[in-house]
């Protein structure tokens, strides 16, 4: 029987400031070796790029939201 247990796919975990900045701090270094690797010709799939930099964008998000103590449930509700 197939197996009916659902994965999530975007499961959301909460981390602290201070993780995410870590985390920040590690992708950007990954950014900066992927573009070099770009310009060399050794990268081999020129998409991790863009998949960096969008990462880096929904950490810096997390980050500003957990500045400003806000959350996205609230805010899409109090938008509506």
């Amino acid at each position: 029987m197939a197996d009916k247990t659902k994965k999530i796919k975007d499961a959301k975990v909460v981390k602290s400031v201070e993780e995410l900045k870590a985390e920040l701090i590690v992708k950007r270094n990954d950014l900066i070796e992927a573009q070099k690797g770009h310009k060399l010709g050794e990268l081999t799939n020129p998409r991790r790029i863009s998949t960096l930099r969008k990462e880096i964008a929904c950490i810096l998000t997390a980050i500003n939201l957990a500045k400003t103590g806000r959350s996205e449930i609230n805010d899409n509700k109090e938008s509506k």
